[in-house]
């Protein structure tokens, strides 16, 4: 059955119209990424203490669950005598069986403060002293791992620009880099909705997920190309058909790429994540899963679509559109050719009718037997169509 479909999408037989219906597409992203900016404004990001900075404290499972971790540690920050508000964010759990351990994250700490709270947590859960552990990251190191991903992005924006442009077009290039953008703002939507934490590895995945982002809009694109090479010579399709045609060309194949590459990135969020209660996959799960998905749905519902009004703005695209409607609403669905039918009588007369080149039952482009291409007659080198030079006689 799946091969069927992709049979029927392939020859244009399934005709699911994507890029006709570019108004509803663009009216969903518009609305999506209102809400993810939204989300940026009221909820904004849970940064972790590489981005934030801090003191992180982690602590031997033996304490028994990420409620009883957190609250060892406000206890040890009580009886340390922190001034302020130390900011005790929720434990989490990491590793599993002998070496699982939990993680609690505080506010920015002195070194002696540190010493304290590490003391009065070894006092108070009666363990050694080297099974636990505290880290100080200030926000300055966060601070530049900032600056250093904003300027990958761009580079990363500026090489895929120049890159479209000599491989396709500007248009092509302005769809395309609008459809990465797309996709980065709402997986990081998703990631102030759901509040997981930024880690350094939220930034790789950001990285890998314009990849693929990218390959799959090149893959629609390049077949979007191929069909619209020539197309103003022509007189069936408009432009916007013609990338219909191709999105509905590679539909399949995008798909089948995206769930290939959903399967194991699903398993590292759901199951190492979730089940095995690996917390430090989380963070690179959830981006690689979402931005993956959009990437699929951004090149099929949006980057094509996009190019498709791009390319409508062009004189001459729209030019051609225009003749394409016109022939359309006139009655000639297609370029079928038509010649002169020439009927040979009797006398050696013809009579002329503009009727298809080869002539057959009426309604049908099946030829009559017999039936000759329409324009081409019977000649004697000695001229005259069909008749004897005068005064010939036949030789014996």
């Amino acid at each position: 059955m799946a091969n069927g479909l992709a049979d029927r999408l392939y020859r244009g037989e399934a005709n699911i119209n994507i890029v006709g219906r570019r108004k509803l597409w663009f009216t969903i992203a518009a609305a999506l990424v209102v809400i993810a900016l939204g989300s940026f404004l009221i909820r904004s990001f849970h940064l972790g203490i590489e981005f934030s900075g801090g003191t992180q404290f982690s602590l031997p499972a033996s304490v028994g669950s990420t409620d009883a971790a957190q609250s060892a540690v406000q206890r040890a920050v009580d009886t340390a005598g922190v001034e302020g508000d130390a900011n005790v964010s929720a434990a989490q759990k990491v590793g599993n069986g002998a070496d699982a351990s939990y993680t609690v994250r505080t506010g920015k700490l002195s070194q002696e403060e540190s010493t304290g709270i590490k003391n009065a947590l070894v006092k108070d859960l009666g363990v050694p002293a080297g099974k636990i552990s505290d880290d100080r990251v200030s926000a300055a190191w966060g601070g530049q791992v900032t600056r250093q991903a904003i300027l990958g992005l761009v580079i990363f924006l500026i090489l895929v620009m120049g890159y479209l442009v000599i491989r396709f077009e500007w248009r092509m290039a302005v769809a395309a880099v609008s459809s990465l953008l797309l996709d980065l703002v709402l997986t990081a939507g998703v990631y102030s909705l759901v509040g997981f934490e930024v880690t350094p590895s939220t930034v790789i995945g950001f990285l890998t997920i314009l990849g693929f982002s990218l390959y799959d809009v090149v893959v629609v694109f390049d077949k979007v190309q191929e069909n619209t090479r020539g197309i103003t010579a022509g007189s069936q399709r408009t432009y916007s058909e013609a990338t219909n045609l191709a999105v509905n060309q590679t539909l399949m194949r995008s798909i089948n790429t995206g769930l290939v590459a959903l399967l194991p990135v699903g398993g590292l969020l759901f199951i190492g994540a979730g089940l095995l209660g690996a917390g430090t996959l989380k963070d690179l799960g959830l981006v690689l899963f979402v931005g993956m998905g959009l990437g699929v749905l951004s090149s099929i519902m949006f980057a094509s679509p996009m190019l498709a009004a791009l390319k409508d703005q062009e004189p001459r695209i729209k030019s051609h559109n225009a003749r394409v409607l016109a022939r359309r609403a006139s009655g000639r669905t297609g370029d079928v050719a038509r010649g002169e039918r020439t009927r040979s009588t009797t006398a050696g007369e013809s009579e002329s009718a503009d009727i298809p080149a080869y002539a057959g039952t009426p309604g049908t482009t099946t030829p009559r037997p017999g039936a000759r291409p329409a324009g081409k007659r019977t000649t004697n080198r000695g001229g005259g169509a069909g008749n004897r030079p005068s005064g010939g006689q036949k030789r014996r």
